[in-house]
């Protein structure tokens, strides 16, 4: 049997390596069009390849997935955070998570994992083919006909795409001349920009913990904010982006959001603080007494944008001046003219319709043979590890899928209904 990957990224090598190493009989070949394979996992987690997340239970790792929740749980089950860090272990690449739960090679370089996957790769014999830019697509009567840029052609009893994220509509074309629906994609995971002036002096600032929602909605994230010379970035921004992505791709990334400075103090808390801050022994000009700890540029930023003066001391404060600087404290709104252009920054939310695959085997419901993964399903992941704990899956669970077909044609061996060593539930009772 010949097994064609397209995509040279984390799902389609690990969907190589897996189903060469489940089943001997399988000729594998991966093509990828740039000059080499897991471009992105190099660059993740700042080069050192943030691969997963250490959730405890598959039901809090779907809560990190704005698309494809529901598509992923039973995927999850065959393969999850835990079989990945095993799977990494077991080849001697030693792991370990941060305090946020991030799990990264103990090496902190993401050519652990690289070299890992690579060695894999030719232990069990997969062919890996780079500048092969695939040009189209055709079911045969025996299987599949890949027909790439350079004028070569490829017929192979199976093809996986994992060409990643694609972020312009028209380059599904070739996909849609097979009758498959595609959600269209929009950026995700990308930092906004902030025409304010003032908001300048804030400039290479982090705040921890800060809570962000998207007025007029209930989309909110929270998490770390940091402010960039364009405007708002770090994980609470990220995280509102993925959540939003489509609602904000309506709005042409023209909105506003609603600024927490201070998720951890109930409402009723903080105005009870600032009431009867002018009480307080010691205590007399504002600017230069903060009752909430905040920085102490970030606590000045606040103060002239509720219009306090520099000299106003805590007894002079008038009300208006103190239901201006609590709005500002739990909600302040500010104004979003963009999202970031920093190259490569953001990923695609969209991509083939979740309803067109079979979450159980990643094959296609409309073409045997035809199997996705990554970042060409509609699934997107917040930072953290979970995109690429998407990748890790959909790529096992496709070549799982691949070397039960082997081991039926070949007729060698008894079929396998599952080549793991975790578990599997009984879906037919769900």
């Amino acid at each position: 049997m010949r097994f064609a990957i397209v995509g040279g990224g984390a799902s389609g090598m690990f969907a190589a390596a897996n189903a060469a190493r489940m089943h001997p009989g399988c000729e594998v070949v991966i093509f990828e069009k740039k000059p080499a394979v897991l471009a992105k996992v190099a660059v993740s987690g700042g080069g050192r390849c943030n691969l997963t997340h250490q959730c405890e239970s598959i039901a809090d790792l779907l809560e990190n997935y704005p698309q494809g929740k529901n598509f992923l749980k039973k995927a999850f089950y065959r393969f999850s955070n835990a079989d990945t860090r095993q799977w990494f272990e077991q080849r001697n690449v030693p792991l370990y998570a941060d305090a946020e739960g991030c799990v990264f090679p103990k090496s902190n370089d993401s050519q652990s994992i690289i070299r890992c996957l690579l060695d894999e790769c030719e232990h069990y014999g997969v062919t890996i083919k780079t500048g092969h830019e695939l040009g189209k697509l055709e079911k045969t009567t025996s299987g599949w006909k890949l027909t790439f840029t350079n004028g070569e052609l490829f017929e192979c009893d199976a093809v996986m795409l994992a060409v990643g994220g694609l972020k312009h509509s028209p380059q599904f074309d070739f996909i849609r001349a097979l009758q498959h629906s595609v959600q269209e994609p929009v950026p995700s995971l990308f930092s906004f920009e902030v025409d304010d002036p003032e908001m300048q002096q804030l400039m290479g600032l982090t705040v921890d913990p800060v809570q962000v929602k998207l007025a007029g909605t209930k989309i909110s994230a929270q998490g770390v904010l940091l402010f960039t010379h364009w405007g708002l970035s770090g994980p609470a921004i990220l995280r509102l982006s993925a959540w939003a992505a489509r609602k904000l791709h309506e709005a042409d990334y023209r909105f506003q959001i609603a600024v927490n400075w201070l998720p951890q103090l109930p409402l009723p808390e903080v105005a009870e603080i600032l009431l009867h801050m002018p009480h307080q022994k010691n205590v007399a000009f504002l600017w230069e007494h903060n009752p909430f700890d905040l920085p102490k540029r970030l606590w000045h930023f606040l103060l002239e944008k509720s219009q306090i003066p520099e000299n106003r001391r805590w007894a002079e404060l008038t009300v208006k001046e103190r239901n201006a600087l609590q709005n500002n404290l739990t909600a302040q709104l500010i104004s979003v003219t963009g999202r970031s252009k920093v190259a490569g920054e953001f990923v695609t939310s969209g991509g083939i319709a979740l309803s067109e695959v079979d979450p159980v085997t990643m094959q296609s419901r409309l073409h045997r043979g035809l199997f996705f993964g990554g970042e060409f399903l509609d699934v997107d992941g917040l930072t953290g590890g979970f995109n690429l704990q998407h990748a890790w899956t959909s790529g096992w669970i496709v070549a799982n899928s691949v070397a039960v077909a082997v081991a039926t044609v070949s007729k060698k061996t008894k079929p396998p209904t599952e080549i793991k060593f975790g578990r599997m539930p009984d879906f037919s009772k769900q």
